[in-house]
């Protein structure tokens, strides 16, 4: 499974961005998927997971009421739609998919893992 996260970007304070996670496979459909990130000299973060159905959903508590995790299986795409960004949210986001998980959690336990998207959050 070939995944591309897309959608990262510089934005203000306070300002909005929607990733995307798009994958090769039809099979997307049926797979778990999170979002991580991560910065220079840090260990790699979880951000928020979503299963195949839509009807297991994680966040970290750093991003709780602030981003949204989705998929749109016709697209096999996830998106994460990031709202009141903060400069600690500045780092390269990454999704990985993973095709036994039925419900997900904050762990980093995936078998496939996308080329990440900046997103660079200024004060």
């Amino acid at each position: 499974v070939q995944l591309q996260a897309s959608g990262g970007g510089f934005v203000q304070v306070g300002e909005s961005l929607r990733l995307a996670c798009a994958a090769s496979r039809h099979t997307f459909s049926s797979y778990a998927t999170g979002w991580f990130r991560q910065t220079p000299g840090k260990k790699r973060e979880f951000v928020a997971a979503i299963n195949w159905t839509g009807y297991s959903i994680a966040y970290a508590d750093s991003v709780k009421g602030r981003f949204t995790i989705s998929r749109d299986n016709a697209k096999n795409t996830v998106y994460l739609q990031m709202n009141n960004l903060k400069p600690e949210d500045t780092a390269v986001y990454y999704c990985a998919v993973d095709p036994r998980k039925k419900r997900v959690g904050p762990d980093d336990v995936y078998d496939y893992w996308g080329q990440g998207t900046l997103v660079t959050v200024s004060s």
